[in-house]
């Protein structure tokens, strides 16, 4: 990722909302073979809090465990947060060039391999996380048909644990124009033009804490 202090982002509370917000993640591995890439849904594990130090926790689906080479080197753990197109038409009258805001994330470390009993309790954490917000959760345990099933069917999943030993960010959502422009662009981006998006409105103003308040 290219360096900018002005876009560095070094906060572990901010990485862990990234993380909360957005749990697609892209799991890179370089090999004996060469470069893997996967895609899975991730979680904090936050069982022990903050205190315990950042820690991911999923599954893959066999063989991705061997692919990866699981546990014999270190991965890198790719989060990204709400991107969007921003156009010069955007700034002022004075020339200038597009560019694209985001918020990422590149998280390091070595995954541990969680036993059998333990990658059922991360399957379960996952359903619950995601089923949370639905009018009738779907529980992995809610009958006894749909745990017979769960049971059945993990053999074909590895649970892992990737502590994270280091992480590298960046948050680029124009820190570094002016006010006015920085208020034209969030108002852009909350309008209905055709590249609008709250989500990433709601990004620059909280990157931009002297522009919009904490």
């Amino acid at each position: 990722m290219r360096h900018n202090p002005v876009f560095e982002l070094t906060d572990e509370n901010e990485i862990r909302r990234l993380v909360r917000e957005n749990p697609w993640a892209t799991i890179v591995s370089t090999t004996s073979k060469g470069l893997v890439a996967s895609h899975y849904p991730v979680l904090l594990d936050e069982r022990d809090g903050a205190s315990a130090g950042l820690a991911l926790l999923s599954h893959v689906g066999r063989p991705d465990e061997r692919l990866h080479e699981w546990g014999e080197h270190e991965v890198m753990v790719v989060i990204q947060g709400p991107h969007g197109y921003i156009s010069p038409g955007w700034y002022d009258a004075n020339p200038a060039v597009p560019t694209w805001n985001f918020v990422t994330a590149h998280l390091y470390g070595v995954p541990e391999i969680l036993p059998a009993d333990e990658n059922l309790r991360v399957l379960e954490q996952l359903v619950d996380h995601f089923e949370d917000p639905m009018p009738e959760p779907r529980r992995m345990r809610g009958t006894a048909e749909n745990s017979e099933y769960a049971d059945r069917i993990s053999a074909g999943t590895v649970g892992f644990r990737l502590p994270v030993s280091r992480f590298v960010a960046k948050v680029k959502m124009s820190q570094n124009r002016p006010p006015e422009t920085v208020g034209r662009i969030v108002a852009e981006l909350d309008g209905d033009g055709p590249y609008a998006s709250p989500a990433l409105a709601a990004e620059v103003r909280r990157a931009n804490p002297g522009v919009f308040g904490a």
